[in-house]
């Protein structure tokens, strides 16, 4: 699964590097991005070619849902069984994003404790998560939209650490991932694979990423595994 990320760039950055636009403020660097929090989303405009960037919930609702509880178990799809999940099927087909990132978090069980490891892309680059949403009308009458990480099996390196891994998208990808007329889901699911281990690296990180009031560069910074982690509660 993938239940912390993090998206240390600013809006302009990600702005430029996904060739997209938006009206959202500026947002601090994100270096533990929690479920049920705001995130920074890209879909394309159907009605023109422009890609939009907003901020949106993490923790997918579906619209028929009756209400939040669903929201927690619904951060991460699993790819295999998208297309015939309810909550994710209509989605996959017809609401697809992508969620930027710059590294994620996934915890290798040793013994009784887990230890946390950072994973990067081509050297702490710009990346995609594949991403579904959708829009739930809540009971006073507003609207709330949120999304998914879609997650596959793991490649040679997170298989280290972790049985799943995040759908990490290739940029050539983008364009059909997003293409709001694209309904083949079989075209889209050629997209949805394991990213190449030998463009990823791993390394352990300080437990202060365990706690969600912690979200700062030291959530990310390497560590020696059996190093001395004070302040690991520390806001």
């Amino acid at each position: 699964m993938c239940g912390r990320y993090r998206l240390s760039r600013r809006k302009q950055i990600v702005e430029e590097y996904f060739d997209s636009v938006s009206e959202e403020q500026d947002w601090a660097p994100r270096y533990n991005i929690a479920p049920t929090q705001p995130v920074p989303v890209i879909r394309q405009n159907p009605e023109k070619p422009v890609r939009e960037l907003s901020l949106i919930r993490w923790g997918l609702i579906p619209s028929w849902a009756k209400d939040l509880s669903s929201a927690a178990s619904m951060i991460n799809a699993r790819m295999e069984t998208a297309r015939t999940k309810p909550a994710f099927a209509d989605a996959l087909k017809h609401r697809r994003c992508l969620i930027p990132s710059d590294g994620f978090y996934e915890w290798k069980r040793t013994g009784r404790s887990k230890q946390p490891f950072c994973f990067e892309v081509n050297g702490g680059a710009l990346f995609a998560f594949a991403g579904l949403w959708d829009r739930w009308k809540e009971t006073r009458g507003t609207w709330l939209t949120t999304c998914s990480i879609l997650t596959t099996t793991p490649n040679a390196l997170t298989s280290a650490v972790h049985d799943r891994m995040p759908v990490i998208l290739d940029p050539d990808g983008y364009d059909l991932w997003l293409d709001p007329g694209m309904r083949n889901v079989d075209a889209v699911y050629e997209l949805l694979k394991p990213y190449d281990a030998r463009q990823v690296r791993s390394y352990p990180v300080s437990s202060r990423v365990n706690h969600v009031a912690n979200d700062d560069e030291e959530c990310s910074r390497p560590v020696a595994l059996g190093e001395e982690q004070p302040g690991l509660f520390a806001n």
